[in-house]
């Protein structure tokens, strides 16, 4: 990629910033909506950290908070939601307490969304080089015609030819008006991209081409990635760490390696066991009975536990404690007292691993 679309690889820093810290380093982030029939805890104490060129892929049911807590990293939330406790640091600045005015110093400039439903982000009545252009004018402060210049290189970039700049978002397929809005999100060179299902609605093939696309943007521009998506073969394929989360909690976080292969909580195993694996033996794939519980009143103890196979007295009544393991997995279970507790995960699906007192639950 030529350095005229690049522009910058360190970005201008707010004189607070701290080059030392991490990325973004997300801290017991919590998230209510406001609902006539109550309060919604979509997200509740939810924690993580995202390095420089790094992939995140964010996993679960829909309903389980993801894409709360993606947009709740820029305050995009709608006007009942708000952020009720908790740190988003971006090298090392809180950008919580920030008013509508400072955030727009980090919009699109350091992260940027690449919405769900290209042709529901995009406006229909405006051309697709002047919406990739207009974040370049208003958030760069740069003219017209090199908003138009940088527009078309950015549509060069995801495989667009620059000449389409002056097609209207009907007139492309589906797949390249997610490669537009791609190119949009990269428009002011951020930091941070996040997909927001970025695949959705899109068929296998044009879907692989969608994920080559991002695998090669971050490899090329130093990207950092956050992927929300049900596919779990999209997390595989392309990211470094996976984020499960369950009722707007975090239930396992690590290494996609880690995770994938030796998954140590009840829901991620069950998630896992639901998708179709076309190197296994032909099977009825298996389903999680029951839903998620209601977000306004949600359960005492751990909230998987009402679906949970091998759930204990334990789990019902206290808030399972986050363990950390030796090899950058952290999991909250009470299957897992201490990092040395490691249970036969398939026996405690089947109920056959005793409860911490004595008592299993039935």
């Amino acid at each position: 990629m030529s350095a005229g679309v690049r522009g910058r690889r360190q970005w201008p820093l707010p004189r607070l910033a701290d080059p030392t810290a991490p990325l973004l380093e997300v801290e017991d982030l919590s998230v209510r909506f406001r609902m006539r029939e109550g309060s919604v805890k979509a997200v509740d104490g939810v924690s993580f950290r995202l390095d420089d060129g790094e992939a995140l892929g964010i996993a679960g049911e829909s309903g389980c908070g993801k894409t709360t807590t993606a947009l709740s990293l820029v305050r995009l939330l709608p006007p009942n939601g708000r952020i009720r406790s908790g740190s988003v640091k971006l090298f090392g600045i809180d950008l919580v307490p920030k008013t509508e005015k400072q955030l727009g110093r980090y919009r699109w400039r350091e992260i940027a969304i690449v919405f769900q439903g290209a042709m529901n982000a995009l406006n229909p009545v405006q051309r697709i080089g002047d919406q990739i252009g207009e974040p370049i004018e208003v958030r760069l402060g740069q003219p017209r015609e090199a908003a138009r210049k940088r527009a078309g290189e950015l549509l060069d970039l995801v495989g667009i030819p620059k000449q389409r700049a002056s097609a209207y978002p009907h007139e492309l397929s589906g797949g390249m008006r997610q490669r537009a809005m791609i190119a949009m999100a990269l428009a002011c060179d951020p930091a941070i991209v996040i997909g927001d299902e970025p695949t959705t609605a899109l068929d296998v093939m044009v879907q692989a081409q969608i994920l080559q696309l991002l695998e090669r943007l971050r490899r090329e521009l130093g990207l950092s990635l956050m992927l929300i998506t049900h596919d779990l073969s999209v997390i595989a394929e392309t990211c470094d760490k996976v984020l499960v989360m369950y009722a707007g909690k975090v239930a396992e976080e690590g290494p996609v390696n880690r995770v994938f292969t030796a998954p140590r909580h009840p829901y991620t195993k069950k998630l896992l066991s639901a998708f179709p694996n076309i190197h296994a033996d032909r099977r009825t794939l298996d389903v999680i009975p029951g839903s998620l519980p209601d977000l306004r009143n949600p359960p005492p103890g751990c909230r998987f536990a009402p679906r949970c196979p091998a759930a204990m007295a334990v789990c019902r009544e206290v808030v399972p404690p986050e363990v950390r393991f030796a090899d950058g997995v952290r999991v909250a279970c009470h299957l897992y007292p201490t990092p040395d507790a490691t249970p036969n995960l398939d026996l405690a699906l089947a109920g056959q691993v005793p409860a911490l007192d004595g008592e299993v639950a039935r």
